[in-house]
């Protein structure tokens, strides 16, 4: 494996993009489906750190380890809304750039409002910058020791 720059040593530039991330809005959004579609895209996108910081948010806030757990297989799990499950359809379409994502755009309609959709997609968008920047830089995840889980 060739060693990597630390993108994170370049604040100058990451800033900006911390900054963006904070300002997302989250219009309509309820705060388990924001972690929960942040994890989803870091699962698809392989992200390491991305997965560790995001199940370790989504915990603090109160989302189950069942649900982190079977994110990946929402399709088959009874644990989501159907609101989540169109935001899932939703990320990975936009995760893999599916432009024939027809039904799930039409879930995503059915399911949020326009203020919705656009912060539904403003959200996946990010989410997919830090995985590339994380897992293109190879970032490492904290080791498991420095892990917190919720009680």
């Amino acid at each position: 494996m060739t060693k990597r720059i630390n993108p994170y040593a370049r604040m100058d530039l990451i800033q900006p993009l911390i900054d963006y991330s904070h300002a997302v809005p989250h219009v309509g959004l309820e705060t388990a489906l924001v972690h929960l579609v942040k994890i989803r895209a870091s699962q698809i996108n392989g992200c390491a750190v991305c997965l560790v910081m995001h199940s370790q948010e989504a915990r603090q806030d109160g989302e189950t380890e069942m649900r982190i757990y079977l994110l990946e297989a929402w399709r088959e799990a009874p644990h989501f809304t159907a609101r989540e499950r169109a935001a899932f359809a939703w990320t990975e379409a936009l995760t893999r750039l599916d432009h024939t994502a027809d039904a799930a755009y039409e879930l995503v309609a059915t399911a949020f409002n326009e203020a919705e959709q656009v912060a539904l997609t403003l959200l996946i968008g990010n989410i997919n910058t830090w995985n590339r920047i994380n897992a293109g830089f190879q970032v490492s995840p904290p080791r498991s020791s420095a892990i917190k889980v919720a009680a």
